[in-house]
């Protein structure tokens, strides 16, 4: 059976942390992008990272910032993978040495292969809604039915809850979602029962399309 990933961003705490580690989430995101809402530092980052149990992903989340300021991060902390959700190029992001995916806020489906082809040592693109002047967390939607397949392992954003997330994988099949408005009960504090729930959606879609086939 199929098993798409499951990433939840936005982390700020400990026990948000502990809780979507206990439900058996692939990755745990870190927004370290100062005009969040959901920001936070990387030493405050490092603290919660260190207590996480092997194969959990640990994702430190940077935009558009100087490269300075990443190094600086990545030797305070231990991000395992790096995400960059800015106009960043696909030089700056592989100048650290770090894997990376790479976030494409998707404005016209059918430019999807060309925005790809545009960062070749990401290993994998996060596709999320288009917003004028917003890097993310908007809680914005895709129209799932018109993203177009690529060869890059696809993590979906944008708008995801536990009442979409099935048919977004139904209709993308995606390695891997991520969440983070939709799992909150205020920006930047995550519902516990939002993330079970969530799980269990994805888990459900996840079975559902090994029964199709």
């Amino acid at each position: 059976m199929k098993r798409t990933r499951i990433k939840i961003c936005g982390i700020t705490n400990s026990r948000d942390a502990e809780f979507a580690v206990a439900c058996e989430v692939d990755a745990l995101g870190f927004n370290l992008y100062k005009k969040s809402p959901r920001c936070i530092d990387a030493i405050a980052a490092n603290s919660i990272i260190e207590q996480l149990p092997p194969f959990v992903i640990s994702v430190g989340l940077f935009v558009n910032h100087p490269a300075d300021e990443v190094r600086h991060a990545i030797s305070e902390s231990s991000f395992d993978l790096l995400q960059f959700h800015g106009d960043e190029t696909d030089d700056y992001c592989m100048s650290f040495g770090k894997p990376f995916i790479k976030a494409i806020r998707l404005k016209v489906p059918s430019e999807l292969e060309m925005q790809v082809s545009a960062f070749p040592h990401a290993r994998g693109v996060l596709l999320d809604a288009y917003v004028e002047g917003e890097y993310g967390g908007t809680g914005e939607s895709i129209d799932w039915a018109d993203i177009p397949d690529t060869n890059i392992p696809v993590v979906l954003a944008g708008g995801l809850n536990v009442i979409n997330v099935g048919l977004a994988i139904e209709q993308v099949a995606p390695f891997a979602v991520d969440v983070s408005s939709g799992v909150e009960s205020e920006k930047g504090v995550k519902d516990h029962k939002k993330i079970a729930r969530f799980v269990q959606a994805v888990r459900k879609a996840d079975s559902e399309a090994s029964n199709d086939k």
